[in-house]
């Protein structure tokens, strides 16, 4: 690796932002914007449970082909979130979908459409960071992000369907 801070900083990303992000986008829009916070939770929970179904599809990330050149950063450099293969709670063969991406687009969504600022819009920075991090890290291709952000579509669809009907 040439630049080993960048591949260093990006782990740490990988790793790291995903759930104090999500956690902290959630205080936000409960203390700040509750009247958006019911639509967002509910996109969350649609989510989450999607990408746990869809994980027991077993897609290897691209870390399992360095024969094609890919480089696991997080065995390289520390702070992997998988142990070896075979334990700890997470499978790696569940890469489809990447829930890193699909939290990373609720966030970004969900402060664009509920802040008024005209800020908001750099938060549409974590989800391109997020993008970039999951697959420079080699935890997943760019098809299991692009399949969560999908998903996070499906759930907004789906919710304000379910808004029509019963309010």
């Amino acid at each position: 690796m040439r630049y080993e801070w960048l591949a260093r900083a990006t782990n740490y990303y990988y790793a790291i932002v995903h759930v104090p992000a999500t956690i902290a986008f959630l205080v936000w829009l409960f203390v700040r914007h509750r009247d958006s916070y019911p639509r967002w939770r509910n996109v969350l929970a649609m989510l989450t449970t999607a990408c746990l179904v869809i994980r027991y599809v077993r897609v290897a990330p691209p870390r399992f082909l360095p024969e094609l050149g890919y480089i696991d950063l997080a065995t390289r450099y520390g702070l992997s979130v998988y142990g070896p293969v075979g334990t700890g709670v997470s499978d790696q063969f569940a890469a489809m979908p990447s829930i890193h991406v699909g939290w990373a687009a609720l966030v970004s969504f969900g402060i664009i459409a509920a802040s008024t600022s005209k800020w908001r819009w750099l938060f549409a920075s974590h989800i391109v960071i997020t993008m970039l991090a999951v697959s420079a890290t080699g935890n997943h291709w760019w098809l299991d992000g692009i399949a969560a952000i999908a998903l996070v579509g499906i759930a907004l669809r789906i919710d304000g369907w379910l808004r029509c009907r019963v309010g």
